[in-house]
């Protein structure tokens, strides 16, 4: 398949791009910044330099690379919880959501891309008994989750409108390019390798819809990727 990976010098993205590779497909990464080309290349993506924000631009692109699918692992969160600039990471983070995700929308639909597989959070669940799934509510935009609810709304929404969206409701990442890079920070959680394999496995066995995709928690069921998609939260990608 012709892959558009729209993120893939990300957290994520880093650890899907070989994966991808690896299986096939042929993958065009974006990044923002022309000086990361060179790397996104040495792991076998073709570079894509363009802005998320630039809709016309992305259109363009999208149309350049002809892909079967899109895959939307975008995140600007440079900065980590408990620093002074937590607050703006967040805030930027909720702009490539709600802005940003509806272009990408756009340029598949303006393409002919039906299947559109996107990164999105799994600890929006309002409190409830037992653990979460993927029909239960989401917690009320306030206190902490004032900005962050509404943006995954607009993501999720944007997503779940095109033919054949997926929306992988991802727990809180650990691992190489996270900041916790050993264990995870608290619950729910989930290997970037894990969460890179569970991306490559909805390409094409996702059916639409919403999964979570979280390590074994209480609080958060991922039995609809297990099942559906043979995820497995132990995998790791070998050095």
């Amino acid at each position: 398949m012709r892959i558009f990976l729209a993120g893939a010098g990300g957290a994520i993205g880093r650890r899907l791009t070989p994966l991808l590779v690896q299986m096939g497909h042929q993958v065009a990464g974006t990044t923002r910044s022309a000086d990361k080309a060179g790397a996104l290349r040495a792991m076998g993506a073709e570079p894509v330099v363009v802005d998320v924000f630039d809709a016309e631009a992305l259109k363009r692109a999208v149309a350049a690379a002809k892909p079967d699918a899109i895959i939307h692992q975008l995140t600007d969160l440079a900065f980590a919880p408990g620093t002074p600039a937590y607050a703006e990471a967040l805030r930027r983070n909720a702009r490539i959501r709600i802005e940003g995700t509806p272009n990408l929308a756009a340029a598949a639909r303006a393409a002919g891309v039906r299947r559109l597989i996107a990164q999105s959070i799994a600890f929006i669940y309002a409190d409830g008994p037992g653990a979460r799934v993927e029909t239960d509510p989401m917690a009320p935009a306030a206190g902490a989750m004032a900005g962050t609810i509404p943006a995954v709304q607009a993501l999720e929404g944007a997503v779940l409108a095109l033919p054949e969206g997926i929306v992988l409701r991802f727990g809180l990442f650990y691992g190489p390019g996270t900041w916790s890079l050993e264990t995870p920070i608290r619950a729910p959680a989930v290997h970037v390798d894990a969460a890179a394999q569970a991306t490559l496995l909805a390409l094409t066995l996702g059916n639409p819809g919403l999964y979570n995709v979280a390590e074994d928690d209480p609080g958060l069921s991922s039995d609809k990727a297990k099942r559906e998609l043979g995820f497995d939260a132990g995998f790791r990608i070998k050095a």
